[in-house]
This record gives structure tokens, sequence and C-alpha cells, in this order.
């Protein structure tokens, strides 16, 4: 599976994309997530406050309690504003 990271989320994390082959206990957006955190400091530090943190899968926008199923890419970004 495609991991995208966009803004300030691909800062913290180190990363704009990776490719990853998730545990079979990760079904939803939040279970990534929680994956995620273990893996070093960096994505502690990106995924620290979920209310700032939206996610699509397949480029879809979804809650973060979406199943994740067959997909192939999750993408991970801030709130956008206009302007």
């Amino acid at each position: 599976m495609k991991l995208l990271y966009f803004a300030w989320v691909r800062q913290r994390t180190g990363v704009g994309e990776e490719d990853v082959d998730l545990p079979e206990e990760v079904g939803t957006v939040s279970e990534l997530i929680d994956w995620l955190r273990g893996r070093d400091e960096g994505y502690q530090a990106a995924f620290a406050n979920l209310e700032v943190i939206r996610a699509a899968v397949d480029q879809e926008h979804v809650a973060l309690d979406a199943p994740i199923g067959q997909a192939r890419e999750v993408a991970f970004f801030p709130p956008v504003t206009g302007g």
C-alpha cells in the first residue's frame, strides 16, 4: 500500500510517500495511524493530535474510523483552508 503525507505531516514524518506492507490487524485508518505512531518519533509527532489530521483512502476523503479494505493508497494531510 502506498502512503502519502502532505504539508506539515510530511515534514514531521520526514517522507512524502512510502510503500508499506501492513500487518493483518490494521483494518481502519485509525489503526493504521496507531501502527505508524509506533515506528518512530517523527510519526508520533505527526499524529499526536488526530483532530487536525484528515485522511483519504484511494483519493476519497474518509473519517478516521473508515475501513482500509483493499485500498491501494492512503493519504494524510492537515485540514485545508480556502483563500
